[in-house]
């Protein structure tokens, strides 16, 4: 097991209300454990988004093209600081100024690997400045490329096995920032925009 899967989560009602904690290795076993999360996209000033490719090693859902950066805020710490510390660990770069555009709660079932995301996830953008190095950690990052999100939502639709399941959801929130800032969308919902997963990625209820 990695240092990072002992590492604490905040677990949350439906609300986003925490109620308790764990760790990621716990929260991610089936049948999962709603818990507090963040994604991370960064926009250039053209609008392209930064894609990651998940590294081979990754525990769940490995070698998919997802958002920027992802991760989990220790219980206690603010979003903003857990999201930088994440893009410097995982790609070298910030800090960068975020703003959350939406929240988006998601169930997603990894076929290949057996662990299971169940996230109230917090949509982050972040501004990236042209020129801004980037260091991609190999341990977390296969490869790197720039999208545009509009068209993004067109191969998410056409080739969802190539991406995570929640990289839709979360590039919904950066394209429609009023109608999702508002409140989340439920765990038993497919939002508007999400990829057409596999029934094997998801749970009966979804």
């Amino acid at each position: 097991m990695s240092s990072r899967e002992k590492h604490l989560v905040e677990l949350v009602d439906e609300t986003g209300k925490a109620h308790g904690e764990t760790t990621v290795a716990a929260a991610h076993q089936p049948p999962g454990q709603l818990h507090r999360a963040f994604s991370v996209l960064l926009v250039d000033p053209d609008g392209q988004v930064l894609l990651q490719r998940r590294a081979g090693v990754k525990t769940r859902f490995p070698l998919r093209w997802a958002n920027s950066c992802c991760g989990h805020p220790r219980p206690g710490e603010s979003l903003a600081e857990a999201a930088n510390r994440r893009l410097s660990e995982e790609l070298g770069a910030g800090p960068v100024e975020l703003t959350e555009v939406g929240i988006y709660v998601y169930y997603a079932e990894d076929p290949a690997t057996g662990r299971v995301e169940f996230e109230y996830d917090h949509v982050l953008r972040g501004e990236f400045l042209p020129g801004a190095p980037l260091l991609p950690d190999p341990d977390e990052v296969a490869e790197l490329r720039w999208a545009d999100p509009a068209a993004l939502e067109t191969e998410l639709k056409l080739d969802p096995r190539s991406y995570a399941p929640w990289l839709g959801g979360v590039v919904n929130r950066l394209l429609r920032p009023a109608e999702s800032r508002s409140g989340a969308t439920g765990p038993a919902m497919t939002p508007p925009g999400s990829p057409a997963d596999d029934t094997a990625e998801r749970s009966g209820g979804r």
